[in-house]
């Protein structure tokens, strides 16, 4: 309860962070358990076992193949065409001796950069 993030702040989340995974992963596994084995609710109200798919044998298989094919294409994607991602500025040799005129970070850093950009010291960036 301090003002400053200390080590047992630190220690606290680090156990949160860890335990995190595992929470949903039960949390997922009790919703399986539950909704998916007596089928979900009807809003009528009427209770109709006929016409109903069950989740584990159908829809589990089902969502296996999805996931096992898009891998499979992106795995196949990148055996094939490995550089297709990359930005094409990795590929220019680099030279030691000369800057480059435009030096700019990446997308998600850009909001950083423009915070340094407008401190006119060199050192405030530091502080």
């Amino acid at each position: 309860g301090g003002f400053s993030v200390d080590n047992a702040t630190l220690t606290r989340f680090y156990a949160l962070h860890f335990l995190l995974p595992f929470i949903i992963a039960a949390l997922t596994m009790i919703h399986l358990l539950f909704l998916h084995q007596t089928g979900s609710s009807n809003p009528l109200g009427l209770t109709s076992n006929f016409d109903k798919i069950p989740f584990h044998p159908y829809f589990s298989i089902k969502d296996l193949m999805g996931v096992s094919i898009t891998l499979m294409l992106f795995i196949l994607l990148n055996l094939w065409e490995p550089r297709i991602l990359g930005d094409p500025e990795n590929f220019i040799p680099a030279n030691p001796l000369v800057t480059p005129v435009h030096i700019q970070p990446e997308w998600y850093f850009l909001f950083a950069y423009a915070i340094l950009r407008s401190i006119p010291n060199k050192l405030g960036g530091v502080m």
